[in-house]
């Protein structure tokens, strides 16, 4: 229905208003900015360990967050670096955000094929370890299954939530379908259900080949664990499986920093075309016709703190964000079959209420499974957000300006 730049930003701006819009894109900036910070991370960790597979071992000063919650332990259980702040930077993670901010100023976008192969080697990735890894559990490590009860299950959705965001793009996607009836709810459905079995499957080996207490706060468990595993069995067929999945998963998560800096840009974009925030953001690059300083913005914003600090403080505060707006876009569901009964739709789901007001009860209860200082955190972003909105924004809009 509205197919414009902005994603939750804009639906909520035409269903619920200009303050609540701002919310919105406020809160959107939260979680494009802190997810990409978290897999900017993850792919850190994965890089080091690249450069480990050939042998290659740099300062750890310089490939880790200066801030280590738990601290950092070599392969051994010899601990590098006591919890707490250290001096170092995380350069891994600050260079890849700032090439692909590079590569976005000039226009260069990733194709559907591009895209497409990278989806099938990380699938294959996940597959090969899902074989490999299976081979080498220990059924001991799933004793007791259920450590840590409904309490722990609970924040467990909630952390890993943040995976989710990208079922997002599937429906901005909707006007570009072809019949949006058929072939949107077979997209989410159907890659719900493969991505619900593939994490369920890397669950099951990944805490079946060591103790889950073992996994906490580390940016690539995967192919840490994989090691592990290589040191108690050494063989080149488990070498060369820990080398694939090591590419495997780099490039996923480089098609995934990609293609939410652009989105991150397009919010920053969308806001600042309705005066929300300073039109130099709106402004288009004269060659590349792309949001240049939108873009180079994001990406700093993204590159230093993902230097800084770890990849947990990064996930839940974008968990908080991404529920919450898939709490407003759901109550704009509602207002909008009230408010706008007749206007017309592409395509109409069934069930009328039933499905936004589930989705916001769900919503709700994983964001009440998430750490309290996420809750003051979040707060404390909204607050800043709504000063700028009415000491800044809200005298600027085209509303205001409006007889």
């Amino acid at each position: 229905m509205i197919p414009i730049a902005g994603s939750a930003y804009t639906y909520t701006y035409a269903t619920l208003g200009e303050l609540i819009a701002w919310i919105i894109g406020w809160d959107l900036i939260l979680e494009y900015a802190f997810s990409n910070m978290a897999v900017c991370v993850g792919f850190a960790g994965h890089s080091v360990a690249l450069l480990d597979w050939f042998g290659i071992h740099p300062n750890p000063r310089w490939i880790s967050p200066a801030y280590l919650p738990s601290g950092l332990a070599d392969l051994q259980g010899n601990m590098l670096y006591a919890p707490g702040w250290h001096f170092g930077f995380n350069f891994p993670a600050f260079l890849i955000v700032m090439i692909l901010t590079v590569i976005l100023v000039r226009g260069i976008r990733e194709s559907a094929e591009t895209n497409n192969i990278m989806v099938l080697l990380k699938i294959a990735a996940i597959l090969l370890f899902i074989g490999v890894g299976s081979q080498y559990i220990h059924p001991a490590n799933w004793k007791p299954f259920y450590p840590n009860g409904w309490s722990g299950f609970l924040t467990g959705g909630s952390i890993m939530f943040f995976t989710y965001i990208g079922f997002d793009s599937v429906s901005t996607a909707a006007e570009e379908c072809k019949n949006p009836q058929r072939d949107v709810p077979i997209g989410i459905i159907a890659t719900l259900v493969i991505c619900t079995i593939l994490y369920i499957g890397v669950a099951v080996v990944l805490t079946g080949l060591i103790n889950w207490t073992a996994l906490i706060d580390d940016a690539a468990p995967v192919v840490n664990t994989l090691k592990k595993v290589y040191l108690e069995h050494p063989g080149a067929a488990l070498n060369w499986t820990r080398l694939a999945i090591i590419i495997g998963a780099m490039l996923g998560m480089i098609s995934s920093i990609l293609v939410f800096q652009i989105g991150q840009a397009r919010v920053w974009f969308a806001m600042s075309r309705d005066r929300l925030l300073p039109s130099a953001f709106a402004k288009v690059h004269p060659r590349f016709r792309t949001p240049a300083v939108a873009t180079w913005v994001a990406g700093i914003v993204v590159g230093i703190p993902a230097g800084i600090l770890d990849i947990g403080t990064f996930s839940d505060l974008s968990n908080i964000g991404t529920l919450f707006a898939f709490v407003l876009v759901s109550a704009g569901v509602l207002i909008l079959r009230y408010k706008d009964p007749g206007r017309h739709r592409g395509f109409r789901c069934p069930g009328g209420p039933i499905f936004p007001v589930l989705s916001i009860s769900f919503c709700v209860l994983l964001m009440a499974g998430l750490p309290i200082i996420t809750w003051l955190r979040f707060f404390a972003w909204l607050v800043i957000g709504l000063v700028i909105y009415f000491f800044y924004s809200r005298k600027r809009s085209e509303f205001a300006s409006r007889p």
